[in-house]
């Protein structure tokens, strides 16, 4: 196997995808119904790849001696070859990883892994209306199976990518209702995993190419996406003599004329436009306005009418959660949850593809842990991109998290559901009982490791000396939620760490039953490693 990807293994796996993609070609052809079914994805992703191909051959010989070099030839000549919308986007992908690995001789599975973020951040760019469900959606979630594995082994770190493409790939019938009432997958994700496929061949080294997801469904007669079928022309060619300031007026211009538009360059002053549309002339000359077009084509295709739902299913939320019980005990309220081990680094990525793979038009994310807010937040930003209404409500315990849930109503209007949710984050007071794990400097005074911190609202309000024992715990708990209710409030949740005495529970219950008795009180095993108990007042 290979250990590292050099400028000969870069031409091979260009020369191994177009052999697979025409042996498969009539298969994807064959289940290509959106965004329009026109059935040509396969031929326009082999024909792009040709191209591709071809211009890594003819160049000379010290500009594709290294890994970076021969991507960046593949990358320039798959966008000038580039075909329909498919060939865009894979042009774009060739691109990220050409930029990802510029100045690297060999790629190895760190680079790798790198190279497939760029590539699909870059595809995602090219693309004014990027959809779920899609070719994007599968090279997205690629990018988030290499990374996922954080191996150092080149073969390991390609077949996680072809894997995770493969798992999002059966799964774009869920996201598209078009694939789902026509029975097959996306044909561009089809194509995207051929590639990765093909990749895993030639790190493999094997003399065939070995596709294990099947593409033989029949081509059956089905409606593109609503939004599109007022559009009957494909209008395509190459752009020379603009700038990106031109290029982003053409985008403009061009989404006023139509849809499915992209508008996307090499970095050197070749760019490609792609746009459907009836007027076909206003689109040419829009281009003739930007600077020189070129290899003008324009295809008809014809239109299908009772287009569905984008999206299989309306409104769900979302929950990055830190630990196995806290993650459980969000599942059981109904939320979809991204569980992160306690030793874990969040990651974008995952949660990306946890967004995307919902289905959902609308997705609400509840962080549930202010370092877990950034990640929410890059992660529906790029989802937003892809054309889901995703928005995220900062909230910095999970006991706000859970808040949030117990008011959520998936029969209210989606923005009233938020507010909703919002205010009842909002409106949760949190506290925590924390053992400290060094010295410091507190704004009541000296701590060191080992004392036990009660906090309210991030201040700490109480030091407990050590050694921590369940009297001591008890006592603090007692403290927190005194502070807390001194303001009032209604209700008292507990998430009960791994550390918490058995007792804690009932002893809170007794306690507030004697001090607070309007407050009503809830509990449950949180589990979690970082605070031996987390509580929330509403």
């Amino acid at each position: 196997m290979l250990q590292a990807l050099d400028a000969a293994a870069i031409r091979r796996w260009a020369a191994v995808s177009v052999q697979t993609l025409d042996a498969q070609r009539d298969a994807i052809d064959g289940i290509n119904v959106f965004p329009v079914a026109d059935g040509d994805t396969g031929s326009n992703l082999l024909g792009t790849m040709r191209a591709a191909l071809e211009a890594l051959l003819r160049a000379p010989v010290d500009e594709r001696s290294e890994a970076g070099a021969a991507l960046t030839v593949l990358a320039k000549g798959a966008l000038a070859g580039a075909r329909g919308n498919s060939g865009v986007i894979v042009s774009q992908m060739l691109r990220g990883l050409a930029e990802a690995l510029r100045d690297v001789d060999q790629a190895g599975a760190d680079d790798l892994a790198k190279a497939l973020v760029r590539a699909a951040e870059l595809a995602a760019e090219a693309v004014a209306e990027p959809r779920a469900g899609t070719m994007l959606t599968v090279l997205t979630a690629s990018a988030a199976g290499a990374r996922r594995t954080r191996s150092g082994v080149l073969h390991e770190v390609t077949a996680a990518a072809a894997r995770a493409a493969s798992e999002a790939l059966a799964l774009t019938p869920q996201q598209l209702d078009v694939l789902a009432e026509a029975g097959v997958v996306d044909a561009g994700g089809r194509g995207v995993l051929v590639l990765l496929e093909s990749l895993v061949t030639v790190v493999n080294e094997r003399d065939e190419p070995v596709v294990p997801y099947s593409t033989s469904q029949p081509s059956p007669l089905a409606a593109r996406e609503a939004g599109s079928t007022e559009f009957g022309y494909e209008v395509m060619y190459l752009l020379d003599s603009t700038t990106e300031v031109k290029a982003t007026v053409l985008r403009e211009t061009l989404m006023a004329l139509g849809d499915c538009v992209s508008v996307v360059g090499d970095g050197d002053g070749l760019w490609t436009v792609h746009v459907h549309c009836n007027d076909v002339g206003a689109a040419i000359e829009a281009g003739v306005e930007t600077g020189r077009p070129h290899r003008i084509m324009v295809a008809r295709f014809a239109d299908a009418e009772g287009a569905p739902s984008r999206f299989g299913r309306a409104r769900v939320v979302v929950i990055p959660a830190r630990g196995a019980g806290i993650a459980a005990l969000f599942r059981t309220e109904g939320a979809l949850v991204l569980e992160i081990g306690p030793d874990d680094e969040p990651d974008v990525w995952d949660l990306l593809n946890l967004i995307t793979s919902t289905g959902a038009s609308h997705v609400t994310v509840l962080p549930g842990d202010e370092g877990l807010i950034g990640i929410a937040d890059e992660a529906a930003t790029r989802a937003v991109a892809g054309g889901q209404d995703v928005i995220v409500i900062p909230c910095v315990s999970p006991v706000q998290a859970l808040a949030a849930l117990a008011v959520h109503d998936p029969a209210r209007r989606a923005g009233d559901d938020v507010v909703s949710m919002a205010e009842a984050a909002a409106a949760t007071r949190r506290g925590e009982l924390v053992v400290a794990s060094e010295d410091a400097i507190t704004w009541i005074g000296p701590c060191k490791a080992g004392d036990l911190l009660g906090f309210a609202d991030g201040d700490v309000m109480r030091i407990e000396h050590g050694p921590v024992d369940p009297s001591m715990i008890v006592r603090g708990a007692f403290a927190v939620v005194d502070r807390m209710l001194a303001a009032g409030g209604e209700l008292v949740t507990a998430l009960l760490g791994a550390d918490a005495p058995d007792s804690l529970a009932d002893e809170l219950e007794k306690h507030l039953r004697k001090e607070f008795p309007a407050a009503e009180f809830v509990a449950y095993r949180g589990g979690q490693r970082d605070t031996v108990v987390m509580l929330g007042v509403e």
